[in-house]
């Protein structure tokens, strides 16, 4: 009786984390859709939804907590709920990246169009990847593909310096642009600081896989 309770529960959490994952996957996507158009009601529209993203986190830390204190899940189910916990924080963190960066889209879209580093392009579209994949592989239990996500991060970094020393550049340049160049800038920092999160998420599913803490074990 007891194991089918916990098996429950154990359904119901992944089903909300999946449904987490979703949320954050969509505000992000939207938000570098915002930025790549400038389009402000898009923008808007990321802002708005991360009230919800805040709820559903709070949600996820009590069902993990309640499941710790009254089912005392072992073994596989113990870790994938620790798993869950931490990676739930993770996705709420993109949740408010993807906030962050929308917000930048409002200044950006108000002023006259800049250039944009061509690397802006492949920068996002590798964190978003990391971000889906992390999540892929949390759902399917993948170890291989977490650890995918794991060796993308450094190619991130590389876009990240590009960006920034284009972007000192083009301050040095044009110093009357400073104030919405480095708008940009921290956009690409947000960027790096997705691809640290889904890093994080990836490295939290080899923990619940293999039972084997990752973290600061370069080429593990």
């Amino acid at each position: 009786m007891m194991a089918e309770h916990l098996n429950r529960q154990l359904e119901h959490l992944k089903d909300e984390v999946i449904y987490v994952g979703a949320l954050v996957e969509a505000a992000l996507a939207k938000a570098i859709s915002a930025l790549r158009t400038r389009d402000e009601q898009l923008a808007r529209e990321v802002i708005a939804a991360d009230s919800e993203i805040d709820g559903m986190e709070v949600a996820v830390e009590k069902d993990c907590l309640n499941i710790l204190a009254l089912l005392q899940p072992v073994a596989l189910d113990l870790r994938f709920v620790v798993a869950v916990l931490k990676i739930n924080n993770d996705l709420e963190r993109i949740g408010d990246l993807a906030k962050n960066i929308a917000k930048r889209v409002l200044v950006i879209a108000r002023v006259p169009a800049i250039e944009i580093p061509v690397e802006f392009t492949e920068m996002a579209r590798l964190a978003q990847a990391m971000v889906k994949q992390s999540l892929d592989a949390l759902v399917t239990a993948d170890g291989s593909l977490a650890r995918q996500v794991r060796g993308d991060d450094d190619a991130v970094d590389e876009l990240r310096d590009a960006i920034e020393a284009q972007i000192l550049a083009a301050i040095a340049e044009c110093p009357d642009q400073t104030e919405i160049l480095l708008k940009v800038a921290s956009v690409a920092r947000h960027l790096e600081r997705l691809a640290d999160m889904a890093t994080h998420i990836a490295e939290e599913v080899i923990y619940m896989v293999e039972g084997s803490i990752v973290r600061h074990r370069a080429g593990a």
